[in-house]
């Protein structure tokens, strides 16, 4: 049993709601969690009222009931997506409601279902949640992305280990690199880690550059050409209503967008990815002109290569992120296999939608002035890894000068 877990479990639910939604008198919260996350849920949805919530929205889901479908489901359905569902997120639309997803599924969950059922089923949920999903990247309304563990997570993060002692290392873990202790102030180290992140935001912004230069030794060797106005976020962003919150907790990361047709080479992962209920491991993309045009997974390729047809935007990558080599998360030495955290211990890009916050006023933009600023387009927003120990990363600035951003694996600056 983990120390002070009551404490610490307390300690996080008010991080999750205080800094990650920043919960505002009045608000309705939307939380999405598994039966499994019922403790943290619960804790979380007492946060909201305490922040003053005028009512708050549990959409629960179920690891079992999922698998189940997949494997059992008319094969019609995955091309359905249910009008009551689509009003739902209409609504949470219409509320500006702050949206909190507790993830923690078993990375594997859905092995060995047929990848063109999850392939059908994102499909047809694309088009009808589109103006929800838009509107959260835009940063319409706050939203956060925390984590439970689950025992099939945690088996497969500690292998080897009894079922009660991987759940606690699990949760330790998780304790550790979200900065909880159980002495009740993770919010003011949070608050703290915030304004770090967006100092080293600042330097990015202040270099403008024209495109880095990614090299390793795994055989990663990728120019990536950034938008003219492009923008480095990090830490925290702010809604359209001006409430500051945190999107993902944790984060390591300070992102910004490729440009949509401006990334050349090939880049190998340096971490395997949960993708779909399934893993995949030791792949790369080839890519030119921006377009993924080839790829090769050792494990996992047939879900890979069904995620990046999803739709035209799948084949462009729509975020590059850094994360130092040594970041809490790395240095914690768990492969969490869940990108929440796996994003977090290692530079990586995303291949679909970029954030419109990305270039200077994007928020602001149609599609079409989106697309044209270098922004790329898609109902897809994969994040895969590919930081290691020996990355070096040259940035070039519009006058030609190389600024090391990058080297052994960690910022230069």
């Amino acid at each position: 049993m983990i120390p002070n877990f009551e404490a610490k479990l307390n300690e996080y639910a008010r991080l999750l709601v205080e800094v990650g939604l920043n919960v505002q008198p009045g608000q309705t919260p939307r939380i999405n969690a598994s039966l499994d996350a019922a403790a943290l849920a619960r804790l979380c949805v007492s946060a909201c009222y305490d922040r003053g919530a005028r009512e708050v929205v549990v959409d629960w889901r179920d690891d079992f009931v999922s698998r189940q479908r997949y494997l059992r489901a008319d094969g019609a359905v995955f091309s359905e997506f249910p009008s009551y569902q689509k009003a739902k997120f209409d609504w949470f639309l219409d509320k500006g409601s702050p949206n909190l997803s507790l993830t923690g599924s078993d990375p594997e969950l859905l092995k060995g279902v047929d990848p063109a059922r999850i392939q059908a089923a994102d499909l047809a949920a694309g088009e009808p949640t589109k103006p929800f999903y838009d509107a959260m990247t835009a940063g319409k309304f706050q939203w956060c992305v925390g984590a439970f563990p689950t025992l099939a997570w945690a088996e497969k993060a500690f292998p080897g280990k009894k079922e009660e002692e991987a759940v606690d290392a699990l949760w330790d873990a998780i304790f550790s690199v979200c900065r909880i202790t159980g002495d009740g102030k993770g919010v003011e180290r949070w608050r703290e880690h915030v304004a770090a992140a967006a100092r080293r935001a600042k330097t990015l912004n202040d270099c403008r550059f024209a495109s880095l230069h990614y090299k390793n030794s795994l055989g990663t060797d990728l120019t990536v050409r950034l938008p003219d106005n492009h923008v480095w976020a990090g830490g925290s962003e702010k809604s359209a209503g001006g409430v500051e919150f945190v999107a993902n907790m944790p984060t390591e990361e300070i992102f910004t967008a490729p440009r949509w047709d401006g990334v050349d080479g090939r880049v190998y992962a340096a971490l395997p990815l949960a993708l779909n209920g399934n893993l995949v491991k030791d792949f790369w993309l080839e890519l030119k002109g921006g377009r993924i045009v080839d790829v090769h997974a050792g494990e996992g390729e047939e879900v890979l290569r069904r995620s990046i047809e999803l739709d035209e935007g799948s084949h462009y990558l729509g975020e590059a992120a850094l994360v130092p080599y040594d970041s809490p998360i790395r240095a914690s030495g768990v492969l969490f296999y869940n990108t929440l955290f796996d994003e977090n211990a290692s530079c990586h890009f995303a291949f679909g939608s970029a954030y419109p916050s990305c270039v200077r006023g994007g928020e602001e933009m149609s599609e079409e002035g989106q697309k044209a600023a270098g922004l790329n387009q898609s109902i897809n927003h994969v994040d895969f890894m590919v930081g290691t120990r020996d990355l070096s990363i040259v940035g070039t600035t519009h006058d030609g000068r190389e600024i090391p951003v990058f080297v052994d694996g960690n910022f230069a600056f």
